[in-house]
Protein backbone atom coordinates (compact mmCIF):
# COMPACT_ATOMS: atom_id res chain seq x y z
CA UNK A 1 0.00 0.00 0.00
CA UNK A 2 1.66 3.33 -0.85
CA UNK A 3 1.19 6.32 1.12
CA UNK A 4 -0.42 9.52 0.81
CA UNK A 5 2.39 11.37 0.60
CA UNK A 6 3.99 9.15 -2.58
CA UNK A 7 4.06 9.62 -6.18
CA UNK A 8 1.26 7.20 -7.85
CA UNK A 9 1.81 6.10 -10.92
CA UNK A 10 -2.23 7.18 -12.02
CA UNK A 11 -1.17 10.51 -11.31
CA UNK A 12 1.56 10.63 -13.48
CA UNK A 13 2.32 14.19 -15.13
CA UNK A 14 2.84 11.72 -18.60
CA UNK A 15 5.51 11.70 -21.52
CA UNK A 16 6.60 14.36 -23.27
CA UNK A 17 5.39 11.92 -26.48
CA UNK A 18 1.73 10.08 -25.16
CA UNK A 19 1.78 6.75 -25.14
CA UNK A 20 -0.71 3.57 -25.57
CA UNK A 21 -0.53 1.89 -22.11
CA UNK A 22 1.62 -1.01 -21.75
CA UNK A 23 -0.51 -4.47 -20.97
CA UNK A 24 1.50 -5.73 -18.03
CA UNK A 25 4.32 -2.51 -17.38
CA UNK A 26 3.20 0.39 -15.60
CA UNK A 27 5.22 3.79 -16.85
CA UNK A 28 7.37 3.45 -13.92
CA UNK A 29 8.39 0.10 -14.70
CA UNK A 30 8.36 0.77 -18.22
CA UNK A 31 10.98 4.06 -17.14
CA UNK A 32 13.12 1.37 -15.45
CA UNK A 33 13.82 -0.61 -18.09
CA UNK A 34 14.67 2.05 -20.71
CA UNK A 35 17.09 3.10 -19.16
CA UNK A 36 18.43 -0.27 -18.27
CA UNK A 37 18.51 -0.89 -21.87
CA UNK A 38 20.10 2.30 -22.68
CA UNK A 39 23.59 2.42 -23.99
CA UNK A 40 24.46 5.25 -21.44
CA UNK A 41 23.13 2.77 -19.03
CA UNK A 42 26.19 -0.23 -19.86
CA UNK A 43 28.55 2.33 -20.64
CA UNK A 44 28.70 2.98 -16.71
CA UNK A 45 30.29 -0.51 -16.32
CA UNK A 46 33.47 0.84 -17.83
CA UNK A 47 33.37 4.46 -16.06
CA UNK A 48 35.51 5.03 -13.41
CA UNK A 49 33.88 5.12 -9.53
CA UNK A 50 36.94 5.84 -7.55
CA UNK A 51 39.62 3.44 -8.51
CA UNK A 52 40.53 2.40 -11.90
CA UNK A 53 40.83 -1.48 -12.88
CA UNK A 54 45.18 -0.95 -12.71
CA UNK A 55 44.33 -1.80 -9.27
CA UNK A 56 41.75 -4.70 -9.61
CA UNK A 57 38.55 -5.66 -11.60
CA UNK A 58 36.99 -6.01 -7.59
CA UNK A 59 36.55 -2.79 -6.85
CA UNK A 60 33.37 -0.64 -7.65
CA UNK A 61 33.35 0.95 -11.24
CA UNK A 62 30.02 3.73 -12.01
CA UNK A 63 27.38 0.69 -12.76
CA UNK A 64 28.23 -1.40 -9.56
CA UNK A 65 27.87 1.69 -7.56
CA UNK A 66 24.02 2.48 -9.21
CA UNK A 67 23.00 -1.16 -8.49
CA UNK A 68 23.95 -0.72 -4.63
CA UNK A 69 22.06 2.31 -4.93
CA UNK A 70 19.18 1.56 -6.27
CA UNK A 71 19.11 -1.97 -3.58
CA UNK A 72 19.42 0.64 -0.88
CA UNK A 73 16.61 2.76 -2.35
CA UNK A 74 14.55 0.08 -2.81
CA UNK A 75 14.89 -1.08 0.49
CA UNK A 76 14.29 2.45 2.47
CA UNK A 77 11.26 3.07 -0.62
CA UNK A 78 9.54 -0.29 0.81
CA UNK A 79 10.29 1.25 4.39
CA UNK A 80 8.40 4.09 3.60
CA UNK A 81 5.30 3.39 1.45
CA UNK A 82 7.00 5.05 -1.22
CA UNK A 83 6.83 4.06 -5.07
CA UNK A 84 9.26 1.39 -5.62
CA UNK A 85 9.18 1.53 -9.22
CA UNK A 86 9.76 5.03 -9.73
CA UNK A 87 12.67 4.84 -6.84
CA UNK A 88 14.49 2.05 -8.47
CA UNK A 89 14.04 4.17 -12.12
CA UNK A 90 15.54 7.54 -10.00
CA UNK A 91 18.13 5.16 -8.58
CA UNK A 92 19.44 3.61 -11.79
CA UNK A 93 19.65 6.61 -13.95
CA UNK A 94 21.30 9.15 -11.11
CA UNK A 95 24.71 8.69 -12.58
CA UNK A 96 23.75 7.94 -15.83
CA UNK A 97 25.12 11.54 -16.81
CA UNK A 98 28.96 11.32 -15.17
CA UNK A 99 32.22 11.57 -17.28
CA UNK A 100 34.54 8.80 -17.59
CA UNK A 101 37.39 9.29 -14.38
CA UNK A 102 35.10 10.07 -11.56
CA UNK A 103 34.67 12.89 -10.46
CA UNK A 104 38.59 13.95 -11.57
CA UNK A 105 36.96 13.60 -15.14
CA UNK A 106 33.94 15.55 -14.20
CA UNK A 107 36.37 18.52 -12.62
CA UNK A 108 38.50 19.00 -15.82
CA UNK A 109 35.44 18.45 -18.23
CA UNK A 110 33.75 21.68 -16.29
CA UNK A 111 36.83 23.53 -16.17
CA UNK A 112 37.35 23.25 -19.98
CA UNK A 113 33.71 24.51 -20.35
CA UNK A 114 34.03 27.31 -18.44
CA UNK A 115 36.83 28.39 -20.74
CA UNK A 116 34.62 28.92 -23.58
CA UNK A 117 31.70 30.70 -21.32
CA UNK A 118 30.09 27.27 -20.42
CA UNK A 119 29.86 24.82 -17.49
CA UNK A 120 29.44 20.82 -17.15
CA UNK A 121 26.95 19.37 -14.51
CA UNK A 122 26.38 15.61 -14.69
CA UNK A 123 22.81 15.95 -13.76
CA UNK A 124 21.99 18.36 -16.48
CA UNK A 125 23.84 16.37 -18.81
CA UNK A 126 21.77 13.20 -17.41
CA UNK A 127 18.98 14.95 -18.87
CA UNK A 128 20.01 15.51 -22.15
CA UNK A 129 20.80 12.26 -22.58
CA UNK A 130 17.34 10.61 -22.17
CA UNK A 131 15.34 13.20 -23.60
CA UNK A 132 18.04 13.84 -27.21
CA UNK A 133 20.93 11.46 -27.55
CA UNK A 134 19.58 8.23 -26.92
CA UNK A 135 18.50 6.99 -30.15
CA UNK A 136 16.41 3.77 -29.74
CA UNK A 137 12.35 4.44 -31.09
CA UNK A 138 11.37 5.67 -34.10
CA UNK A 139 8.81 7.93 -32.93
CA UNK A 140 10.75 10.41 -31.07
CA UNK A 141 14.35 11.23 -29.57
CA UNK A 142 15.79 10.18 -26.70
CA UNK A 143 13.62 7.66 -24.27
CA UNK A 144 10.38 9.48 -23.52
CA UNK A 145 10.70 8.80 -19.87
CA UNK A 146 7.66 9.95 -16.93
CA UNK A 147 8.27 13.95 -15.89
CA UNK A 148 8.45 12.39 -12.43
CA UNK A 149 11.65 11.00 -13.87
CA UNK A 150 13.17 13.67 -15.59
CA UNK A 151 12.14 16.01 -12.70
CA UNK A 152 13.61 13.40 -10.36
CA UNK A 153 17.15 13.39 -12.54
CA UNK A 154 17.64 17.05 -11.93
CA UNK A 155 16.08 17.93 -8.41
CA UNK A 156 17.50 14.54 -6.63
CA UNK A 157 20.71 15.82 -5.42
CA UNK A 158 20.44 19.75 -6.06
CA UNK A 159 18.07 22.85 -6.02
CA UNK A 160 18.11 24.71 -9.05
CA UNK A 161 17.59 28.59 -9.70
CA UNK A 162 14.82 28.91 -12.33
CA UNK A 163 16.52 32.86 -12.70
CA UNK A 164 19.97 30.67 -13.41
CA UNK A 165 18.05 27.98 -15.67
CA UNK A 166 14.90 28.99 -17.72
CA UNK A 167 15.42 25.92 -19.39
CA UNK A 168 14.40 24.30 -16.94
CA UNK A 169 10.96 26.31 -16.07
CA UNK A 170 8.67 23.12 -16.27
CA UNK A 171 10.39 21.08 -13.50
CA UNK A 172 8.67 22.91 -10.95
CA UNK A 173 11.93 24.69 -9.29
CA UNK A 174 9.65 26.31 -6.73
CA UNK A 175 8.82 23.23 -4.85
CA UNK A 176 10.64 20.24 -3.51
CA UNK A 177 11.26 16.94 -5.54
CA UNK A 178 8.91 13.93 -4.16
CA UNK A 179 10.37 11.99 -1.21
CA UNK A 180 11.13 9.11 -4.09
CA UNK A 181 13.59 11.71 -5.70
CA UNK A 182 14.93 12.72 -2.41
CA UNK A 183 15.93 9.83 -1.11
CA UNK A 184 18.42 9.05 -4.09
CA UNK A 185 20.72 11.55 -2.58
CA UNK A 186 21.03 10.11 0.95
CA UNK A 187 21.22 6.53 -0.69
CA UNK A 188 23.50 7.59 -2.96
CA UNK A 189 26.05 9.01 0.65
CA UNK A 190 25.14 6.21 1.70
CA UNK A 191 26.28 3.56 -0.77
CA UNK A 192 29.47 5.78 -1.54
CA UNK A 193 30.69 6.20 1.88
CA UNK A 194 30.64 2.84 2.90
CA UNK A 195 31.85 1.11 -0.67
CA UNK A 196 34.48 3.79 -0.51
CA UNK A 197 35.65 2.25 2.79
CA UNK A 198 35.84 -1.03 1.79
CA UNK A 199 37.88 -0.10 -1.19
CA UNK A 200 40.11 1.80 0.41
CA UNK A 201 40.67 -0.90 2.77
CA UNK A 202 41.14 -3.83 0.24
CA UNK A 203 43.59 -1.42 -2.08
CA UNK A 204 45.38 -1.28 1.56
CA UNK A 205 45.39 2.77 1.40
CA UNK A 206 43.29 2.66 4.59
CA UNK A 207 43.67 0.71 7.64
CA UNK A 208 41.45 -0.66 10.26
CA UNK A 209 43.53 1.52 12.64
CA UNK A 210 43.48 4.63 10.47
CA UNK A 211 39.25 5.07 10.28
CA UNK A 212 38.93 4.14 13.82
CA UNK A 213 40.84 7.04 14.73
CA UNK A 214 39.44 9.31 12.56
CA UNK A 215 35.86 8.14 12.28
CA UNK A 216 33.41 7.73 15.51
CA UNK A 217 30.69 5.77 13.76
CA UNK A 218 33.40 3.31 12.75
CA UNK A 219 35.17 3.11 16.29
CA UNK A 220 32.11 1.88 18.05
CA UNK A 221 31.08 -0.10 15.49
CA UNK A 222 34.70 -2.09 15.89
CA UNK A 223 34.19 -2.31 19.70
CA UNK A 224 31.23 -4.29 19.61
CA UNK A 225 32.35 -6.58 16.68
CA UNK A 226 35.75 -7.22 18.97
CA UNK A 227 33.75 -7.89 21.31
CA UNK A 228 31.32 -10.50 19.51
CA UNK A 229 33.96 -12.01 17.47
CA UNK A 230 37.69 -11.59 19.76
CA UNK A 231 39.68 -14.11 17.46
CA UNK A 232 37.68 -13.49 14.01
CA UNK A 233 40.72 -12.51 11.36
CA UNK A 234 41.05 -8.78 10.51
CA UNK A 235 39.11 -8.39 7.11
CA UNK A 236 36.30 -10.23 8.40
CA UNK A 237 35.85 -7.87 11.58
CA UNK A 238 36.59 -5.00 9.04
CA UNK A 239 33.62 -6.62 6.88
CA UNK A 240 31.27 -6.71 10.10
CA UNK A 241 31.93 -3.44 11.06
CA UNK A 242 30.83 -1.54 7.74
CA UNK A 243 27.80 -3.71 7.81
CA UNK A 244 27.03 -2.32 10.92
CA UNK A 245 28.15 1.02 9.73
CA UNK A 246 25.49 0.52 6.56
CA UNK A 247 22.82 -0.84 9.02
CA UNK A 248 23.13 2.82 11.30
CA UNK A 249 22.89 4.79 8.26
CA UNK A 250 19.68 2.85 7.05
CA UNK A 251 18.00 2.59 9.93
CA UNK A 252 18.18 6.08 10.66
CA UNK A 253 17.73 7.31 7.42
CA UNK A 254 14.22 5.49 7.81
CA UNK A 255 13.28 6.19 11.22
CA UNK A 256 14.55 9.70 11.20
CA UNK A 257 12.51 10.39 7.93
CA UNK A 258 9.27 8.81 9.30
CA UNK A 259 9.67 10.74 12.43
CA UNK A 260 9.61 13.83 10.60
CA UNK A 261 6.48 12.85 8.44
CA UNK A 262 4.64 12.30 11.49
CA UNK A 263 5.76 15.63 13.10
CA UNK A 264 5.11 17.84 10.14
CA UNK A 265 1.52 16.01 9.07
CA UNK A 266 2.39 15.53 5.88
CA UNK A 267 -0.34 13.71 4.41
CA UNK A 268 -0.01 14.60 0.54
CA UNK A 269 2.18 15.25 -2.12
CA UNK A 270 1.74 18.46 -2.34
CA UNK A 271 3.00 18.24 1.36
CA UNK A 272 6.19 17.32 0.38
CA UNK A 273 6.73 19.12 -2.50
CA UNK A 274 5.33 22.37 -0.01
CA UNK A 275 7.58 21.91 2.77
CA UNK A 276 9.94 24.61 3.37
CA UNK A 277 12.80 21.89 3.00
CA UNK A 278 13.48 18.44 2.21
CA UNK A 279 11.95 15.72 4.11
CA UNK A 280 14.06 12.78 3.87
CA UNK A 281 17.13 13.32 6.19
CA UNK A 282 19.76 11.55 8.70
CA UNK A 283 18.84 12.36 12.37
CA UNK A 284 20.98 15.22 13.59
CA UNK A 285 23.68 13.06 15.79
CA UNK A 286 24.02 10.82 12.84
CA UNK A 287 24.13 13.10 9.98
CA UNK A 288 26.86 14.97 11.97
CA UNK A 289 28.48 11.24 12.48
CA UNK A 290 27.96 10.73 7.97
CA UNK A 291 30.05 13.64 7.33
CA UNK A 292 32.57 13.25 9.44
CA UNK A 293 32.97 9.88 7.47
CA UNK A 294 32.80 11.98 4.37
CA UNK A 295 35.39 14.59 5.76
CA UNK A 296 37.74 11.39 6.34
CA UNK A 297 37.19 9.97 3.32
CA UNK A 298 38.05 13.20 1.15
CA UNK A 299 41.53 13.85 3.48
CA UNK A 300 42.97 10.23 3.41
CA UNK A 301 41.34 8.20 -0.01
CA UNK A 302 40.43 10.33 -2.27
CA UNK A 303 43.02 13.17 -2.26
CA UNK A 304 45.42 10.87 -0.64
CA UNK A 305 49.01 10.77 -2.77
CA UNK A 306 48.29 6.94 -4.31
CA UNK A 307 45.85 8.00 -6.53
CA UNK A 308 46.96 12.14 -7.28
CA UNK A 309 48.97 10.64 -10.48
CA UNK A 310 45.68 8.96 -11.69
CA UNK A 311 43.48 12.16 -10.94
CA UNK A 312 46.58 14.40 -12.40
CA UNK A 313 45.93 11.77 -15.78
CA UNK A 314 42.76 12.19 -16.40
CA UNK A 315 42.62 15.95 -15.47
CA UNK A 316 45.23 16.35 -18.76
CA UNK A 317 44.10 13.64 -20.70
CA UNK A 318 40.63 15.36 -20.78
CA UNK A 319 41.96 19.00 -20.84
CA UNK A 320 44.53 18.23 -23.91
CA UNK A 321 41.33 16.24 -25.96
CA UNK A 322 38.97 19.24 -25.11
CA UNK A 323 41.71 21.66 -26.67
CA UNK A 324 42.32 19.27 -29.92
CA UNK A 325 39.18 19.10 -30.61
CA UNK A 326 38.28 23.25 -30.50
CA UNK A 327 41.39 23.39 -32.51
CA UNK A 328 40.73 20.86 -34.88
CA UNK A 329 36.94 19.74 -35.13
CA UNK A 330 37.45 18.27 -38.23
CA UNK A 331 38.93 15.46 -35.97
CA UNK A 332 35.57 14.69 -34.34
CA UNK A 333 32.99 12.07 -35.70
CA UNK A 334 31.03 13.03 -38.23
CA UNK A 335 27.80 12.79 -36.19
CA UNK A 336 29.51 15.87 -34.07
CA UNK A 337 30.81 17.88 -36.84
CA UNK A 338 27.40 17.73 -37.93
CA UNK A 339 25.74 18.98 -34.69
CA UNK A 340 28.74 21.52 -34.45
CA UNK A 341 26.83 23.32 -37.17
CA UNK A 342 23.74 24.05 -34.96
CA UNK A 343 25.48 23.89 -31.23
CA UNK A 344 28.56 25.71 -29.49
CA UNK A 345 31.43 23.48 -30.49
CA UNK A 346 32.29 23.56 -26.74
CA UNK A 347 28.79 22.07 -25.90
CA UNK A 348 28.97 19.23 -28.73
CA UNK A 349 32.54 18.35 -27.47
CA UNK A 350 31.55 18.18 -23.89
CA UNK A 351 28.80 15.65 -24.65
CA UNK A 352 31.54 13.49 -26.78
CA UNK A 353 33.63 13.24 -24.34
CA UNK A 354 31.25 12.85 -21.27
CA UNK A 355 29.69 10.03 -22.97
CA UNK A 356 33.24 8.28 -23.50
CA UNK A 357 34.08 5.13 -21.28
CA UNK A 358 37.62 5.13 -19.63
CA UNK A 359 39.24 2.79 -22.13
CA UNK A 360 37.85 4.52 -25.00
CA UNK A 361 39.10 8.17 -24.07
CA UNK A 362 42.62 6.60 -23.32
CA UNK A 363 42.19 5.70 -27.64
CA UNK A 364 41.38 8.67 -28.26
CA UNK A 365 44.24 10.08 -26.33
CA UNK A 366 46.69 8.26 -27.70
CA UNK A 367 45.40 8.63 -31.45
CA UNK A 368 44.94 12.56 -30.96
CA UNK A 369 47.31 13.81 -28.12
CA UNK A 370 50.69 11.29 -28.33
CA UNK A 371 53.71 12.50 -30.45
Amino acid sequence: MLAKYAVHVEDSRGRRHPEPAHPYRNDFQRDRDRVIHSRAFRRLEAKTQVFTRRYSDHFRNRLTHTIEVSQISRTIAAQLNLNIDLVEALALVHDIGHPPFGHAGEKALDAAMRDHGFSFDHNLHALRIVEDFEIRYAAFRGLNLTFEVREGIIKHSHDYDAADHPELAEYLLDLRPPLEAQLIDLTDEIAYDTADLDDGYEARLLTVDQIAGGVSIFDRSLREVQLLYPNAPEKLLFNEVVKRVFDTLVGDLITNTRQRLDDTGADSLDAIRCHPGRMAAFSAPIEKERRALKDFLYENLYFSPALEGEKEDAERIVGELFAHWMEEPNDLPRSYREKAAHEPLPRVICDYIAGMTDPFIYQQYEKYCRD
